[in-house]
C-alpha cells in the first residue's frame, strides 16, 4: 500500500477495531485537524462484538445477532478503516506489514488488539471433548454452543474453571457460576448438580474484601470452591493440575489462557503472554516513544475490562493532544475500573476500584444516593448491567462524554472496620 498522504499530513495508526481502538479513534477524530492528521484503524474482520453479552448468551438473554455490528459503521466520518491481517510491526522504521504485502507507515502507533482465548495452550483442552463436554463462552461460537449444552444438562458435575490470570472480564467466571446456579434452581434440578468453581487464585477473587464477600456468595449457593488449582493438562473429562490434583467433570465451562496477538511476539513488542509493556499511567511503550498500547493488549496491573479501556482512552486522548503539540503529557491513568457482576435471580453487584484501592462497599456514583450499590446485591445493579449494552453502542463507542470521573473517587466508599489494612493492592492482572 503506497503512502498517499499529502505533505505535512501525519498518521495515527490504530491496530484493532474493538472497544479501545474504536473509542480512541472516534474520540480523537474531532480533536485532530483533518488536513494535518489521518486516523487509520486496522482489523482482520468487519464484525464488532459486544463481548459482555457473551456471558448472557448461554442463558437466553441475547441472541448472537444482537451482539454484533459492522466495525466500519461504528467509526466516525474521517476515520479510515483498513481490512487486513497484521503480520508484524517494524517499530524501528515506524511501519506495519500486513500479510498480503501492504505496508502501512505511521507517525504514532496505538496497539489495541486485545487478548484472545487460547485453548491450544493447555494440553488436552482441544481434544475429543472440545465442544462436546468442554466449552467456553469467551467467543460468540463458544457461547452459542454452550447454550445448547446447558439446555440438555440435567445432572452431574458442572465445573467452571479458570486456566490462569490475567483474563478479559475477570469477574465473568464468577458471574457464570451464579447464573448457572440460578438457572438450575429455576429448573428444579439444582440438587442433582454438583457445581464447582476452580481457580488458580487463592480465593474467589484477588482483592481481600471482595474475595471474602464473593466467596461467601459461593458458599451460600452450595458451590464448591477449588482454589490454587493451576491446570497442567486435561485428560478426557478430568482436569489435572501441576501438583497432580484431579477434578472430574461431566460438563466443563473453562476460560482458556488469554494471550495477546501473535504478531506482537514476531515484532518483539510482546512479553510471554504477547502483552505490550507500557507505562501504567500513560500507556506509552517502555521501548518506543511513538508506540502506545491501550485496552486488553497492554500489560497493566488492573482488570482487562471495557471500563478500563474507556477510562484509559479518556486519559490518553488528552495526553496525545499535548504530546503532538510538543508539551509534556500531564494525564495519569490510575487503573480505574468498574464492573457489574450478575449474581442470578435478577440481581447483581457493582465493584469500583483502581491500581491502589480495592473494591469497597458503598454507593456509586453519588455518595449515599447511588443509585448503584457497591459489593451488595440489588435489582438496579442487574438493570444497570442490561442497560449497559445500549450505552456501549450509543455512547461509549461513538466517543461521547460519559458523566463519570475518569479517576476513581473514594466518595461513597467505606473500608470495613474489621479489615482496615486492605486498601491497597498490586496484583498483576487482577480485577
Amino acid at each position: 500500500m503506497s503512502d498517499a498522504r499529502g505533505a505535512g499530513v501525519r498518521r495515527l495508526l490504530v491496530l484493532g477495531g474493538g472497544t479501545a481502538g474504536t473509542m480512541l479513534a472516534n474520540k480523537l477524530r474531532p480533536r485532530l485537524a483533518r488536513d494535518q492528521w489521518e486516523i487509520c484503524v486496522v482489523d482482520r474482520d468487519d464484525s464488532h462484538h459486544y463481548q459482555p453479552g457473551w456471558l448472557l448468551l448461554p442463558f437466553g438473554t441475547y441472541t448472537p445477532t444482537q451482539l454484533v455490528r459492522q466495525r466500519h459503521l461504528l467509526l466516525a466520518k474521517g476515520v479510515e478503516f483498513v481490512l487486513g491481517v497484521v503480520d508484524r510491526v517494524d517499530a524501528g522504521s515506524s511501519t506495519v506489514s500486513l500479510d498480503d504485502g501492504r505496508i502501512l507507515p505511521y507517525d504514532y502507533l496505538v496497539i489495541a488488539t486485545g487478548v484472545q482465548p487460547r485453548p491450544d495452550q493447555t494440553p488436552g483442552m482441544l481434544g475429543g471433548e472440545w465442544r462436546r463436554t468442554i466449552f467456553d463462552f469467551y467467543s460468540s461460537q463458544g457461547a452459542a454452543a454452550l447454550r445448547q449444552a446447558l439446555a440438555g444438562f440435567d445432572s452431574g458435575r458442572l465445573v467452571v474453571h479458570v486456566t490462569d490470570m490475567p483474563i478479559k472480564c475477570p469477574v465473568a467466571p464468577l458471574e457464570f457460576t451464579f447464573l448457572a446456579d440460578a438457572m438450575l434452581r429455576e429448573k428444579g434440578i439444582r440438587d442433582r448438580v454438583e457445581l464447582v468453581f476452580v481457580t488458580p487464585l487463592p480465593g474467589a477473587f484477588t482483592k481481600p474484601i471482595a474475595a471474602a464477600h464473593l466467596g461467601t456468595m459461593l458458599e451460600e449457593r452450595g458451590v464448591v470452591l477449588e482454589p490454587d488449582f493451576l491446570v497442567e493438562r486435561i485428560e478426557g473429562r478430568t482436569l489435572v493440575s501441576y501438583d497432580e490434583r484431579r477434578i472430574d467433570f461431566d460438563l466443563l465451562v473453562t476460560i482458556p489462557l488469554n494471550m495477546g496477538a501473535d504478531f506482537l511476539a514476531r515484532s518483539g513488542l510482546g512479553n510471554e503472554l504477547n502483552l505490550v509493556d507500557v507505562d501504567k499511567h500513560t500507556m506509552r511503550s517502555t521501548v518506543y516513544d511513538n508506540v502506545f498500547a491501550i485496552g486488553d493488549a497492554a500489560d497493566l496491573p488492573t482488570s482487562k475490562a471495557g471500563s478500563v479501556a474507556h477510562f484509559a482512552v479518556d486519559v490518553f486522548a488528552g495526553n496525545f493532544q499535548q504530546l503532538i503539540a510538543g508539551r509534556p503529557m500531564t494525564g495519569s491513568f490510575d487503573g480505574h475500573a468498574n464492573c457489574f457482576i450478575e449474581s442470578g435471580g435478577g440481581k447483581g453487584l457493582l465493584i469500583d476500584f483502581n491500581y491502589d484501592t480495592e473494591p469497597l462497599p458503598g454507593s456509586y456514583p453519588l455518595p449515599g444516593v447511588g443509585p448503584f450499590r457497591l459489593l451488595a446485591e440489588s435489582r438496579i445493579n442487574h438493570l444497570g448491567k442490561l442497560a449497559f449494552r445500549w450505552v456501549y453502542w450509543n455512547v461509549l463507542l461513538p466517543g461521547r462524554r460519559v458523566p463519570l470521573p475518569d479517576h476513581m473517587s473514594m466518595a461513597g466508599k467505606s473500608v470495613p472496620d474489621e479489615d482496615p489494612a486492605t486498601t491497597t493492592i498490586g496484583t498483576r492482572g487482577a480485577s
